[in-house]
This record gives structure tokens, sequence and C-alpha cells, in this order.
């Protein structure tokens, strides 16, 4: 009983196109810094912000997605991986946004001076 290899080049490429794309458009933004995007915020962050975060965590998923093959596997085990990943994810991005926040008012209202 033999097996038959089945090659993936197409799904490699694919892969590498759509992450390239992704990453050539957030360095875009970040060179380019659009004033609609860079000068309004969203829950106390800049909406450019926002998109590097947002884009970031699609290429994250994909890449699990694509090259850890969780697309086979069990929605069990799927769920066992993405979901403690997303909890965790929204957990940093809250303790980031709220402690950025109240060093930022520290440092805004005392007479402690930005050093850095």
């Amino acid at each position: 009983m033999s097996h038959e290899h089945v090659s993936n080049t197409k799904r490699i490429w694919t892969v590498f196109g759509l992450l390239s794309v992704i990453t050539i458009v957030e360095v875009i933004f970040g060179i380019i810094k659009p004033d609609v995007l860079h000068m309004n915020s969203f829950m106390a962050m800049s909406l450019l912000n926002w998109l590097f975060i947002i884009l970031t965590l699609v290429k994250a998923y994909y890449i699990v997605w694509a090259f850890m093959h969780m697309e086979g596997e069990k929605s069990t085990l799927k769920n066992a991986v993405v979901l403690p990943v997303i909890f965790l994810i929204l957990y940093l991005l809250f303790i980031l946004l709220t402690e950025g926040n109240y060093i930022y008012e520290v440092f805004k209202n005392s007479t402690i001076k930005w050093n850095f």
C-alpha cells in the first residue's frame, strides 16, 4: 500500500502571497501614516495602531491555520488552541490600554517630567 505524495507548492505560494500583501500594506501605512488614521483615536489609541494590531492578528491566525495545519484538525482541538489565545490577546490589549492611559495621565497632570 503506497501513499501518493501531494505537492503543496500552490498552497505555499498562496500563503506567501497573502502574508506578503498584508505585510506590504502594514509597511505602506507605517511609512505614509495617513492623518485620517493617525490623528483619530478609538478607545485611547489611534486608528492606525488598531489597523496594525488587526492586520498582525490576521497574519498570526493565518500562519497558525496554514503552517501548523489547524484546518485539518477536529473542532475541539481548534477551540482548545484558539480560544485561550484570543482571550490572552484581548486581556493583554486591555492591560496595555489601561496602564498606558494611566501612565500618560500621570505624566500629563503632574510635575513629573518626560525623560524617555
